[in-house]
């Protein structure tokens, strides 16, 4: 448990840094940007405790709100995605799996991985545009937002998921 948690906690910091030392910089058509780090959120284990899951995304969140300069918007983005996984995750893996399933392409199939991956990352960007920008008045430019930023972070996911292996 003690070893699961150090990598945890080492790949919360890669995330961290590469989402704010490069990631942050790269905006497409000024309107998106990947925000690779809902990945670590997504690759909850099943039965991972729940608590541990909203206490690592909202740390995360924080750590990227901290750098990022956007106060509650990631955190609260993060801790939304981190209470709806494992639920969303129920939905899309057999009755008869594993415990303690990682959750992976390889090991939900790489259909039901990009509906978990989609889904997930189209309710954090709409959430976390939506907190960001907190206006109705500019509605076109906040699905422009929602939309590159879902599409760039799932081509990044998928980008990571083929270097990745499962245990």
């Amino acid at each position: 448990m003690m070893t699961e948690i150090i990598q945890r906690f080492i790949m919360m910091v890669v995330f961290c840094l590469v989402q704010v030392m490069v990631l942050n910089r790269i905006h497409v058509f000024n309107c998106a940007t990947p925000l690779l780090y809902v990945y670590f959120a997504i690759i909850f284990p099943r039965n991972y405790p729940r608590w541990a899951i909203l206490l690592w995304c909202f740390t995360i969140g924080l750590i990227i709100d901290t750098f990022s300069n956007t106060p509650g918007v990631a955190s609260a983005s993060m801790t939304l995605i981190g209470a709806l996984q494992p639920a969303l995750l129920e939905l899309f893996l057999p009755r008869d799996a594993d415990d303690h399933i990682k959750v992976s392409a390889e090991t939900l199939s790489i259909g039901k991985f990009a509906h978990l991956t989609s889904i997930l990352t189209l309710l954090f960007c709409a959430v976390f545009f939506a907190l960001e920008s907190f206006s109705i008045f500019e509605w076109l430019y906040w699905l422009q937002c929602v939309a590159g930023s879902t599409i760039l972070t799932i081509i990044f996911i998928f980008t990571l998921e083929c270097f990745r292996k499962s245990k």
